[in-house]
C-alpha cells in the first residue's frame, strides 16, 4: 500500500496550492462569504478547466481524470488550507460520489461528464447529516416518484443545477434526481430552497422542502452503499480539516515568533514550545491516518474502520489547533479583524458535519467488533 505521496502527486499538490494561494486569500474569502452564492464563477471555471479538479476522481469513461480518493484528498486539503469558497465539496465530492456509488450506468453517463467539467453544479440532499443509519427518516418518495419531506441542512443547494435526493420508498431507499433548471423553486412544484444562517459563512447551507415534488428515480440505495458513500465523503472532509489545521498551526507558530512579551518572543517560552510540539505530533498522526484511509478506499477495501477513525481524529485535531490559535493570540484572536476566526468557525462546523467524533468512534468500534 502507498505510504507517501509520489513525485507526481507532490507536483499536483504544489500546483493546487499555488492556484488557491493566488485566488483565495483571506480578503477574497471575506468578500465571498458575504455574497449570496458564496463563490467566484471565474475562479470556479479556472479550477475546473485549467486544473481539472472537479473531475479528478471521476473515471475517464465519464469525462474525468481517472484518479481516486488520494488525489481528491490532496485537492480538498489545499482547499481547507486556503479556505476556498465554492461549491466543490457539495458538487464534486458529495453529489459526484452519490452518482458513482449508487446511480445507474445510464444516469452516470448522462450526469457525470457535466459535473467532471464543472459545467453542472450538483448537491446531495440527505435528511440526516449525522448518521447514515438515520437517512430516510424524513424524506420519502411515493410510487410515482414524488418526493415529500424536509432536509434541514443541504450544502450549496442555492447554487445547484441538479439535486440528488436519497429518499425512503417501499422496501428501502432510492436515489432521485431533480433537474433544477427545469423544476423551479415554486409552490406549484412543491420545492422550497431556503438559505440558512450558519456559523461558517464560507459554506452555504439551505433548508430544502418537498411537497409532492416530481423527481426521477436513478438508482438503488442500500445501507452498505450508503455507508460506503459516507466513508468517501468523510475522508475528503478529513483531508480538508487537516489542511485547515495545518494553516492555523503554521500561522500560530509564526505569530509566537513575532509577538514579544517580557523582552523576548513568546515562542521561546518553554510552556508554549511544549504545547506547539504536542500539536505537531497530533497533526502528523491525524494526517497519517487520513492518508491511510484514502489509500484504503483507493485500494477498494469493502470493510474498513479507517475512514471513521480519520474523521474523528481530524475533527478533534482541527478544534484543538483552532482553540490554541485563539488562545496564543490573546485578545486579538477573538476579534473580527483577525483572520483566525474564519478557520475557527470552519473547524467548529466541520467537527459535526457528517457525524461528530463521538459518532465515528462508535462506528469504528462497531466495525472492529464485527471483524473480530
Amino acid at each position: 500500500m502507498q505510504l507517501t505521496l509520489s513525485e507526481d502527486q507532490i507536483d499536483f499538490q504544489d500546483m493546487v496550492a499555488r492556484f488557491l494561494e493566488a485566488s483565495s486569500p483571506p480578503t477574497e474569502v471575506r468578500r465571498l462569504m458575504a455574497t449570496e452564492s458564496g463563490y467566484d464563477p471565474e475562479v470556479w471555471r479556472r479550477l475546473s478547466s485549467e486544473l481539472g479538479l472537479t473531475g479528478i476522481h471521476i473515471p475517464e469513461t465519464w469525462g474525468g481524470s481517472g484518479f481516486g480518493p488520494i488525489e481528491l484528498g490532496i485537492a480538498t486539503e489545499q482547499m481547507g488550507r486556503y479556505l476556498y469558497c465554492g461549491p466543490f465539496f457539495a458538487s464534486s465530492v458529495m453529489a459526484t460520489y452519490a452518482l458513482l456509488q449508487m446511480a445507474s450506468d445510464e444516469a452516470k453517463t448522462a450526469l457525470l461528464p457535466g459535473l467532471a467539467a464543472g459545467e453542472t453544479l450538483g448537491c446531495l440532499v440527505l435528511d440526516d447529516l449525522n448518521d447514515p443509519v438515520k437517512v430516510g427518516s424524513s424524506l420519502a418518495a411515493d410510487a410515482s416518484g414524488h418526493l415529500q419531506g424536509t432536509a434541514p441542512l443541504v450544502v450549496d443547494a442555492n447554487n445547484a443545477d441538479l439535486m440528488l435526493v436519497v429518499a425512503r420508498e417501499t422496501g428501502g431507499l432510492g436515489l432521485y434526481l431533480l433537474d433544477l433548471l427545469e423544476i423551479q423553486d415554486t409552490p406549484a412544484n412543491g420545492l422550497r430552497i431556503t438559505p440558512r444562517q450558519a456559523i461558517d459563512e464560507t459554506r452555504k447551507l439551505c433548508r430544502v422542502s418537498f411537497d409532492h415534488t416530481p423527481a426521477v428515480r436513478i438508482g438503488d440505495v442500500t445501507r452498505q452503499g450508503l455507508n460506503r458513500l459516507w466513508d468517501h465523503i468523510i475522508v475528503a472532509l478529513a483531508h480538508e480539516m487537516i489542511g485547515g489545521a495545518q494553516r492555523l498551526f503554521d500561522s500560530t507558530i509564526e505569530y509566537t515568533r513575532l509577538r514579544y512579551q517580557f523582552g523576548r518572543p513568546i515562542g521561546s517560552f518553554q510552556g508554549l514550545k511544549h504545547r506547539c510540539a504536542d500539536l505537531l505530533v497530533q497533526l502528523e498522526f491525524a494526517r497519517s491516518v487520513t492518508f491511510h484511509a484514502a489509500a484504503c478506499l483507493d485500494a477498494g477495501n469493502e470493510v474498513a474502520h479507517e475512514p471513521a477513525m480519520a474523521k474523528a481524529m481530524a475533527s478533534d485535531l482541527y478544534m484543538e489547533v483552532a482553540r490554541t490559535a485563539i488562545q496564543l493570540r490573546g485578545g486579538i484572536g477573538f476579534t473580527w479583524e483577525d483572520d483566525t476566526h474564519l478557520w475557527f468557525k470552519r473547524a467548529k462546523s466541520a467537527e459535526v458535519f457528517m457525524g461528530s467524533p463521538h459518532l465515528h468512534r462508535e462506528r469504528m468500534m462497531t466495525m472492529l467488533e464485527a471483524i473480530s
